[in-house]
């Protein structure tokens, strides 16, 4: 008996470390069909940690620079709603702008002016750049508004008033009575890099209406210092050109880099044709190291000092005047008239002269120089190299008051 006994001990130990060790080969194959026990005592299936890790590994890699810049960012950018009064004159009149008729006391007692006023309402984007409601956006969006309605994406609206605006610069700026509020970082736009990823948010189309959040388009810099033809007397220099879409509406939003940054404000597209208005891989911002200047002055006088003159008529050249001066390219102004006792000529600037560089900054044509100056200020000294006799010299001029 006893020796029986023994042997039923030493059967039930070898069963318990077989059935031990099967369990355990069974399980560290990791087949989905055998279970484990979870701490809250639930089956689960063996590998379920192991779906979960790899999730959340995908989830991660969804979060990119682009992502974490639209959540930093977004919150700050605005939806505009702008109310205008718009002058307008009865085209079937337009016969009566001759002096005879114009200035006949029986046409006018009769026909008048023949013009009409009528609310325009349009819209456009923006981005707060202080905690206390300062808004930057595009003079062509609010510059001569009756109202403006500024929209958060909270869904907050705000009447907002002009601080001050400089067409010149296509550059207005709002302020909204508010507090704590959302707003950018102003980056440094003279360190952009060609190529790098951009994302321009704003308010395409009036979308942001919809659902209180600006659209995002992602592009890369195509270019920089891009200076454009006038548009209105809006002068547009050293702009950044872009493939981020941008659209109607999009006007006065921030453009970013990477860093969640505002590198400049979204102003322009270029259709390709007159038939569309749509996008087509090319937009311009305005850099933000012009905005940020501008805007400064904005705060204090509300608008830019630009009351001064030159006394300078001027002409481009063409290749026959070019090789009259015995230039390589057509590039530069030529001086026809300088008014006596100007600027200019306190400056000792004669007809004739070619204007080749102001400030340091190359002239291509006559809309070039007139851009440039745009950038001055009243009581300014500024250097031009001119060709003068054959001899290229520099000349100062002060831009006095006119």
């Amino acid at each position: 008996m006893k020796r029986q006994h023994f042997y039923m001990i030493g059967l039930a130990v070898v069963l318990s470390v077989a059935v031990n060790l099967g369990i355990q080969t069974l399980f560290s194959k990791g087949d989905s069909k055998f279970y484990v026990e979870s701490s809250d005592s639930h089956l689960l299936p063996a590998n379920y940690l192991q779906k979960g890790a790899v999730n959340q590994d995908i989830t991660n890699s969804r979060e990119t620079a682009i992502t974490r810049t639209v959540r930093k960012v977004s919150p700050a950018v605005v939806g505009i709603n702008v109310t205008e009064i718009r002058e307008y004159r009865d085209p079937f009149f337009s016969f009566f702008d001759d002096p005879f008729f114009r200035d006949d006391p029986f046409f006018r007692r009769f026909f008048g002016d023949r013009t009409y006023k009528q609310e325009v309402h349009s819209l456009g984007s923006g981005f707060i750049i202080s905690p206390d409601g300062y808004i930057v956006t595009n003079d062509h969006v609010a510059g001569n508004a009756k109202k403006i309605v500024v929209t958060l994406t909270n869904g907050e609206r705000y009447d907002a008033e002009i601080v001050g605006s400089d067409p010149q610069s296509d550059i207005c700026l709002l302020k909204i009575n508010g507090k704590n509020l959302p707003y950018v970082v102003l980056g440094n736009s003279d360190d952009v890099i060609i190529g790098e990823w951009v994302i321009a948010l704003g308010n395409p189309f009036g979308l942001f209406d919809i659902n209180n959040k600006p659209t995002v388009t992602v592009g890369v810099v195509s270019s920089v210092d891009l200076t454009l033809q006038p548009v209105n007397n809006r002068y547009y220099r050293k702009m950044i050109q872009t493939d981020a879409p941008i659209n109607g509406g999009n006007s006065g939003g921030p453009l970013v880099n990477s860093l969640g940054e505002v590198i400049g404000m979204n102003t322009l597209i270029y259709t390709g044709n007159t038939y569309s208005s749509g996008n087509i891989g090319i937009g311009f911002a305005i850099p933000i190291n012009k905005i940020k200047k501008v805007i400064e002055e904005l705060k204090k006088n509300s608008k830019i000092d630009r009351d001064f003159w030159t006394g300078l008529s001027i002409q481009n050249l063409d290749e026959r005047i070019a090789k009259y001066y015995g230039l390589k390219s057509t590039k530069g102004v030529v001086v026809t008239q300088v008014q006596p006792g100007s600027p200019a000529d306190k400056a000792k600037i004669e007809v004739g002269d070619v204007i080749l560089e102001v400030e340091g900054e190359p002239i291509n044509d006559e809309n070039d120089i007139k851009s440039i100056f745009n950038e001055f200020r009243t009581g300014q000294t500024i250097t031009l190299k001119v060709l003068h006799n054959d001899k290229i010299v520099e000349r100062k001029m002060k831009l006095e008051k006119r």
